[in-house]
């Protein structure tokens, strides 16, 4: 009996979880259909097929592990990418494929949107970046030059450009409309694992295992300057909101900020005990918080360089930070499995979060009242009401906000009720939410949706 245990653990899924996941045309669904919840507007049929089968899928396509899925910047599709080599657009409103883009020859790594969501790049470790138009999937261009794995690829905050980074040390500079190299940009000595364009998209920045950072003008290709001073490979840079800023981490345990307008280095950040593996501004570009292998956090004051605070209470690697968009308040999220809220004025730990899984992507909504995860959205209650920071001792669950993952991913969940049980086949590998609807990839290269009212 397929749903066998979700009944005998929790019984009243049988009006749920076993009619939801419940071939199509089997019996049962088909003599239980006026019982199947009402809540949920798209049912995943597709998963399921027409007849019992040993292959349970929501959407088919992908024959390996799918690495990344991400939204539009309008939510209106989904993409992911695939060791099967392929990517796939997805509609989330309906749960279909609408597209399935063929043509890379190797593993596709990740995907990025533009920033007005027209058209979609795919990088892979066949040297190629693909651009693809989105309504209609039709390959605009496929960008070659590379002579080795393409790592990483951002859209300019425009749209106007692309940029990508390899394993062949170089950066390339591209027109997403026309396919066209504008730069290739050549000069570093090692790989290039990060590239990031600044907010005003006169600049982009790239770093480099040979430990410098470049700074380029991306309509030019022009190297504008050389940014030495780390003694180990730089992991990651980041552009202030103003653009007035960048920043650099290194496992050299150093974070240095940088004029990318003169190239000064203006101050080098010590304190950290380990190799700094990641940065965020806060969005007024005042603060600056880092993140290090040793477990902890500091703050920044960007323009003083003086340490403001040392956050501490983690027990393991910190792999992602985000400050609200008033800087009251910054997010940590750690291999430990906890979010911790921070005040990074007084360094202050106001909440730790039991969230029970790594999260790898977190960042607040507008009114730094909720948090965005890839698992779903947390509540975290007016921000006015932070002030005073809770007992660090108490580690709190989280309150979801309308429909989530579990934390050990066998149950959706809405407002942090479990909802509805999830058969081993359909429990993700990776996921993302947006409003009410999820998307799930799986270890067997599929993606499935569920959409709630």
């Amino acid at each position: 009996m397929a749903h066998k245990g979700a009944i005998e653990n929790s019984p009243l899924q049988v009006y749920a979880s076993a009619l939801l996941f419940s071939p199509a045309s089997s019996l049962v669904r088909r003599h239980f259909k006026d019982e199947e919840p009402q809540w949920i507007t798209i049912k995943p049929s597709n998963v399921t097929g027409d007849q019992w089968s040993a292959c349970l899928s929501t959407l088919e396509g992908h024959s390996e592990s799918v690495w990344s899925v991400a939204f539009s910047h309008d939510s209106a599709r989904l993409a992911s990418a695939s060791g099967d080599k392929t990517v796939k657009i997805w509609d989330p409103s309906s749960s279909t494929c609408l597209l399935t883009l063929e043509g890379h020859s190797d593993t596709v790594f990740s995907v990025a949107f533009s920033h007005d969501s027209a058209q979609l790049a795919s990088a892979s470790v066949d040297k190629t970046v693909k651009i693809w138009d989105v309504s209609s999937g039709a390959c605009l261009s496929t960008l070659e030059g590379h002579s080795d794995t393409v790592r990483s690829v951002a859209f300019s905050h425009d749209s106007a450009r692309l940029a990508s980074a390899s394993d062949d040390r170089t950066v390339k500079v591209w027109d997403p409309s026309s396919g066209a190299c504008l730069s290739p940009l050549e000069g570093h000595s090692e790989w290039v694992g990060s590239v990031a364009f600044s907010h005003d998209s006169a600049q982009l920045a790239s770093a480099s295992g040979d430990g410098t950072i470049k700074i380029w003008d991306p309509s030019s290709g022009a190297c504008l300057s050389t940014l030495e001073g780390h003694s180990g490979s730089v992991s990651s840079v980041a552009f202030s909101h103003d653009s007035a800023r960048l920043a650099s981490a290194s496992e050299d345990k150093t974070v240095k900020i940088w004029d990318p307008s003169s190239g000064a280095c203006l101050l080098t950040l010590e304190g950290h005990s380990y190799w700094v593996s990641s940065m965020a501004f806060s969005h007024d570009s005042a603060q600056l918080a880092s993140a290090s292998a040793n477990n902890t956090v500091k703050i920044w004051d960007p323009s003083s360089g003086a340490c403001l605070s040392t956050l501490e209470g983690h027990s393991d690697w910190v792999r992602s930070m985000a400050f609200s968009h008033g800087s009251a308040r910054l997010a940590s999220a750690s291999d430990d499995k906890t979010v911790k809220i921070w005040d990074p004025s007084s360094g202050a730990c106001l909440q730790t979060l039991n969230v029970g899984r790594t999260l790898h992507g977190i960042s607040f909504d507008r009114t730094d009242s909720y948090l965005y995860t890839e698992t779903g959205t947390i509540s975290l209650g007016n921000p006015a009401d932070s002030i005073v920071a809770l007992n660090n001792a108490e580690v709190q669950q989280p309150q979801y906000k309308g429909v989530a993952l579990s934390s050990d991913r066998i149950w959706i969940t809405y407002n942090s009720k479990m909802l509805v049980w999830l058969p081993s086949e359909y429990r993700s590998s990776c996921s993302a939410v947006s409003d009410n609807t999820i998307g799930v990839g799986v270890g067997s290269g599929r993606v499935w949706f569920v959409s709630t009212s």
